[in-house]
């Protein structure tokens, strides 16, 4: 199940905080804030999806992610991969290094990083 880009925003305030009352989530907003209803019905859709959950506090609700970052991050990658790379890492590898403007320095980086992960398998 994907998030929304505003569903995603706020997973990001989540999990940077890993845990907030709504008064915390939309102060970590920028200016124009959101309205409290906004946040409100995004946190609900989220619930439902089965991306955050709540503990009540007194009349407080304090939220909490129920998925990692990084589980997230990994499951769109791999889907934009999938959808849009014919399932190879090795076009979307090719792609991201021609597309994207990449200094040498960088591209050495990736390389090392890709020969450790050789090294260790």
């Amino acid at each position: 199940m994907q998030l929304s880009k505003a569903e995603e925003q706020l997973m990001q305030i989540l999990w940077k905080r890993k845990r907030a009352y709504m008064k915390d989530l939309i102060n970590a907003y920028p200016e124009p804030k959101p309205a409290t209803t906004t946040i409100a019905t995004l946190l609900k859709r989220m619930r439902d999806k089965k991306f955050v959950d709540f503990v009540q506090d007194s009349r407080s609700r304090e939220y909490f992610p129920l998925i990692k970052r990084e589980a997230y991050f990994s499951k769109q990658i791999n889907g934009l991969i999938k959808n849009f790379f014919n399932n190879s890492a090795a076009q979307f590898a090719s792609f991201f290094t021609e597309e994207s403007d990449l200094s040498e320095a960088e591209l050495k980086e990736l390389r090392n990083i890709i020969d450790e992960r050789i090294k260790k398998q």
